[in-house]
């Protein structure tokens, strides 16, 4: 599956070591128009080539030699964003909280009702598509900053540090028409739209100098 849901049926993952209700939960969602993969153990799902493709991921809580809510630590550690809805027929509040401060989208009590468990897989699979979003933003504003010149990087970061273009030449010993001219190229090049695009772009990059704002602007 593609980043793109057109091309695609977006892939929801079940860990349930209840063949029964890995057999419901495959039916339900995919009459809903998803596609599904369904797993008896973590492992399996580990296993899968397909699982970092999942949009969405049904973890059982209380599985056969494993805990739910270890394996969501576990992926949490690992880096592996996937949205965790956790289902389970033992629930009680400290697994609730434990749960729900780890990042899971909802935590369900079987029998799972029908309607809900659809709304938060809705729910899901827009914070999944919302993080995937981000993360072409992200690689898009990584490309364009390395199109950029060391000087431009310099400019760059002294004048989302809010330098005026005056200061700016100071600091780097430039003329002030010089640093306009370095400014515009790299305004186009990073395609903002406006300096607090370009400030937005510089924190997520991790290149805007803080250490400049210490600089008194000029009258």
């Amino acid at each position: 599956m593609t980043d793109d849901p057109a091309e695609a049926a977006d892939l929801i993952c079940v860990i349930d070591d209840d063949a029964d209700i890995r057999g419901s939960l495959d039916s339900l969602l995919r009459a809903a128009g998803f596609a599904v993969r369904t797993f008896a153990a973590p492992d399996e799902f580990l296993a899968c080539a397909e699982a970092d493709q999942a949009v969405c991921l049904l973890l059982d809580i209380r599985l056969q030699g494993a805990d739910g809510l270890d394996f969501q630590q576990a992926l949490a550690e690992r880096s592996v964003p996937v949205p965790v809805i956790l289902i389970t027929g033992h629930g009680d509040i400290p697994m609730t909280v434990r749960g729900m401060k780890a990042g899971a989208v909802d935590f369900l009590a079987k029998p799972i009702d029908e309607d809900l468990l659809l709304a938060s897989v809705g729910e899901a699979v827009s914070r999944d598509r919302e993080r995937r979003a981000a993360r072409r933003r992200g690689e898009t504003v990584r490309t364009s900053f390395e199109t950029l010149t060391a000087r431009e990087r310099e400019v760059m970061a002294l004048v989302t540090a809010g330098l005026m273009n005056k200061q700016v030449a100071g600091q780097l010993g430039l003329s002030e028409i010089t640093v306009k001219i370095h400014r515009g190229n790299l305004m186009r090049k990073m395609q903002a739209q406006s300096l607090a695009d370009l400030v937005r772009m510089a924190e997520e990059l991790g290149v805007r100098d803080t250490s400049a704002t210490r600089y008194h602007r000029a009258d």
